[in-house]
C-alpha cells in the first residue's frame, strides 16, 4: 500500500461523489478491471495528494486536467506532484478533459498500452 494523509480519505470521498464529466466518461471505461484485467481506483489519496485514478498494479496514476492546468503555475504544481509520484515508482499520465471527452478511445489505447508495458 503506497502512503497518504490519512485526513485526505474524507475529501476523496467527497471527489468521487461530484465527479466532472470527463471523470465519469474516463471511470465509466475503466472501471471494474476493463482495461487488462487490472484494478483501478478513483480520487485516491496518495502521499499529500488525491489523483484522479490509480492502478496498483500497473504502478500508474491517471490525470485528467481541467483548463486551469494550463496556467504556469498549476503546470508548475503538477510538475512537482508529477515528481512526488514518481519517487514512490509511479507514472502519471495526463489528459486534458477535452481529449476524454472526444476522443476516449485514443485515451484509453494510450492507458492500455501504459498498463501493459508497466506490467
Amino acid at each position: 500500500m503506497e502512503p497518504y494523509n490519512p485526513k485526505l480519505k474524507e475529501h476523496s470521498r467527497t471527489l468521487r461523489t461530484n465527479m466532472t464529466d470527463a471523470e465519469q466518461v474516463l471511470w465509466h471505461r475503466i472501471r471494474r478491471k476493463q482495461i487488462q484485467n487490472v484494478q483501478f481506483y478513483r480520487q485516491k489519496p496518495l502521499l499529500t495528494f488525491i489523483v484522479d485514478f490509480y492502478c496498483p498494479a500497473a504502478k500508474l496514476v491517471i490525470e485528467l486536467d481541467g483548463s486551469q492546468h494550463f496556467e504556469t503555475a498549476h503546470q508548475t504544481k503538477d510538475q512537482e506532484r508529477d515528481t512526488a509520484l514518481a519517487g514512490l515508482g509511479l507514472h502519471v499520465l495526463r489528459f486534458d478533459n477535452r481529449q476524454v471527452l472526444l476522443e476516449t478511445d485514443a485515451v484509453l489505447n494510450v492507458i492500455n498500452e501504459m498498463v501493459k508495458e508497466r506490467m
